[in-house]
């Protein structure tokens, strides 16, 4: 039994050394053949020149060939970006184009209103401005007014518009000949007829002697829907002191009515004078 295992154990090592020795043969026989061919390379035979190009094209191809699909996939996931970049181009246009969209409808509308209006008035009016500076502010608990630098040699009258850039801060009511006296929006005493939008409720703007007014004698009651909707308030026309359409202030959400004017009456320094015509009414 012993020497039976003897046995398999020299014939396994008898095989492994033959192929080690092989293996030997083999790696020899390649580093010949490879000093044979660069010796034979440098000699210029034709025959090895000819072996060297056909081994260069097989690798050359062989690279090509290899190289095809990871071509493929770059320029496959080159064109996937290119399409989702493309895609994102056009989303983001449909945006703008929405939004231009909005704006123009809003410009239509507003366009339409301006219209209507005219319409309804269907009167031409024609304005004159003076530039005045605030000379003098006369201020107490209730009253609000301002001195002017401008007075009946500017041709000045009482009822003339004050306003400060767009925006109306009052009316003058007391002319000399130099100089005049613009009582402001805020004051106790004002009360001027207004419009507000987008419900077009006609009310009237009293002041409070503070930096804010209020809306009164509205025609209509302002439901709940209407005071949980900020409101622009503007001059209605009516009375003929004012043009229609003059910006005043703001009533914001559930202000109980409290009028938040445009202009801030403590900074005026330089305001307009503003006279308006209406034609046939002379």
């Amino acid at each position: 039994m012993a020497s039976g295992r003897d046995d398999f154990v020299i014939a396994f090592r008898s095989a492994f050394l033959k192929k080690k020795d092989k293996q030997r043969f083999s790696l020899l026989t390649l580093i010949i053949l490879s000093i044979v061919v660069i010796i034979l390379g440098n000699r210029d035979f034709k025959v090895i020149q000819i072996i060297k190009s056909g081994i260069n094209e097989i690798t050359y191809r062989s690279s090509y060939m290899a190289s095809i699909p990871e071509n493929k996939i770059k320029k496959i996931n080159t064109q996937i970006k290119e399409h989702l970049n493309l895609y994102q181009k056009y989303k983001n246009n449909e945006i703008d184009f929405k939004i231009l969209k909005e704006k123009k409808y809003v410009n239509d509308f507003l366009k339409l209103e301006n219209e209507k209006l005219r319409n309804l008035i269907n009167e031409n009016i024609n304005s004159e401005e003076v530039l005045a500076k605030v000379l003098i502010d006369k201020e107490s608990p209730y009253l609000k007014s301002v001195i002017l630098n401008k007075g009946s040699k500017d041709k000045i009258k009482i009822g003339m518009a004050v306003m400060d850039s767009v925006y109306l801060v009052g009316q003058i009511i007391e002319v000399n000949f130099t100089n005049s006296r613009a009582l402001l929006l805020s004051d106790l005493n004002s009360k001027i007829p207004v419009i507000l939008q987008p419900e077009w409720i006609q009310a009237v703007a009293s002041g409070t002697g503070k930096n804010y007014g209020l809306i009164e004698y509205t025609k209509e009651d302002l439901n709940k829907e209407s005071s949980e909707m900020e409101k622009i308030v503007y001059t209605s026309g009516r009375g003929g002191l004012f043009k229609p359409g003059i910006p005043v202030g703001k009533i914001s959400k559930y202000s109980n009515n409290k009028i938040i004017f445009f202009s801030d009456f403590d900074q005026l320094d330089y305001v307009k004078i503003v006279s308006f015509n209406i034609e046939g009414n002379n």
